[in-house]
């Protein structure tokens, strides 16, 4: 990335005890719209910190929150099995509602960074796709951006909470998001500023270059879109 991206940890204060790191990326300019980036269940690695400086170049002030702290400080985790079979038991022991009000916190760690220009949205992956969805409901996020989010289908009491625009990434032939979920959020969202894509063709984990299911062609059109949809409410 380039030289003139600035990026560096901040520790965010819980609000239920005890504080948490978030890795930050400000923008070449100093200044923009905040973007909470939230992780796999890999934790904010090497991708995740990438997606932050990704997002830098774009002008956001990106902030990924280390969300498995509780259980592990830093977690970072590599795309093979062993790193899977360690991520999916931090997935599974992970406290929903302490994660929205560590969201919360880092809505407002990030308000109150002097690069950002008050607006914050949020956009997030596999895990990091639902915790998205849940930050629409829980963290006062402007906007959010879901990428195939798993388990929607077990916090769908969240969307009675969701009044701010909301952009849904799926892939056709996502082994880990049955299409009767996607259904069901279409229905469920009707009436709501929300759009959903299916992306044609796309695996699971689409958008990230370390993993054999990247698809160039469908991580561009989805980078497209997200960026559109975040600037119409950040801008």
């Amino acid at each position: 990335m380039e030289a003139d991206i600035s990026s560096s940890w901040i520790t965010i204060e819980s609000a239920n005890g005890g504080s948490f790191n978030a890795f930050v990326s400000l923008p070449p300019s100093g200044f923009g719209p905040g973007l909470m980036v939230l992780q796999e269940i890999y934790g904010v690695n090497e991708h995740i910190r990438s997606i932050c400086e990704q997002f830098a170049l774009d002008g956001f002030v990106a902030v990924a929150p280390d969300i498995f702290w509780r259980q592990e400080s830093l977690v970072d985790l590599s795309y093979d099995d062993d790193g899977l079979k360690k991520g999916l038991n931090f997935f599974s022991n992970l406290n929903i509602n302490l994660a929205a009000a560590d969201l919360q916190r880092t809505v407002e760690a990030i308000r109150h960074i002097p690069s950002c220009s008050g607006k914050v949205g949020s956009v997030g992956f596999c895990m990091g796709g639902l915790l998205s969805f849940v930050a629409a409901a829980r963290a006062g996020v402007e906007t959010s951006v879901s990428y195939y989010a798993t388990r929607l289908e077990q916090h769908s009491s969240f969307i009675d909470d969701i009044t701010c625009p909301i952009l849904f990434h799926f892939a056709e032939n996502d082994q880990h998001v049955d299409s009767k979920v996607v259904r069901e959020i279409e229905r469920s969202f009707q009436g709501k500023d929300c759009r959903i894509v299916v992306h044609k063709n796309a695996n699971h984990g689409f958008n990230c270059w370390r993993r054999q299911s990247w698809d160039q062609a469908a991580s561009a059109k989805a980078r497209g879109q997200t960026l559109v949809h975040l600037m119409e409410s950040l801008a």
